[in-house]
């Protein structure tokens, strides 16, 4: 039986929304059927064999959507296969240094240690001015924030075929 995968994100500006849509992709490449979906769409969990889950990251938090999608979905979640994804340091460098090693807010992380998930990466993310509001641009350049569109497209698609490959096994 072919697996079906579910790649849910929560997207507030669209960049994760696109790095998803890439890693369904490449997953879809491997011989997969694949779903995309906001995690606010999702209904239902049952007809999925594995999910991968992203959200960009504001202010070292995911996006609610996608909290709420972890925490109401936490028993089934816990019983698949589940890679994560965040997305948001935007700069040269090391994402993950980029964000002093986090990996996840602390909001989903005891969530996340049940639910286990076989991995968790930090990718670069993309901050387009003109979508944002009057006070995201405040906050960002609060935070000294790097503007432009840092996402690694290999690293991104390095890391699905590495998924598709663990799906396979």
């Amino acid at each position: 039986m072919e697996k079906k995968v579910l790649v849910a994100y929560g997207s507030k500006h669209g960049s994760t929304a696109e790095i998803a849509e890439k890693i369904a992709q490449v997953i879809r490449d491997a011989g997969f059927d694949v779903d995309v979906s906001t995690a606010k769409a999702v209904q239902n969990l049952a007809s999925y064999q594995a999910v991968i889950l992203g959200s960009g990251v504001y202010i070292g938090q995911w996006v609610k959507e996608a909290v709420k999608f972890v925490k109401e979905n936490e028993s089934v979640l816990s019983n698949l296969p589940v890679w994560i994804f965040s997305t948001g340091p935007t700069g040269e460098g090391d994402a993950s240094e980029l964000v002093q090693g986090w990996k996840l807010p602390r909001g989903i992380q005891e969530c996340m240690d049940r639910i286990q998930p076989k991995g968790v990466v930090v990718f670069h993310g993309a901050i387009d001015t003109n979508k944002l509001s009057f006070l995201e641009k405040w906050m960002i350049g609060r935070v000294g924030a790097a503007m432009g569109d840092f996402r690694d497209w290999e690293k991104i698609s390095n890391w699905a075929v590495g998924v598709a490959t663990q799906l396979k096994e």
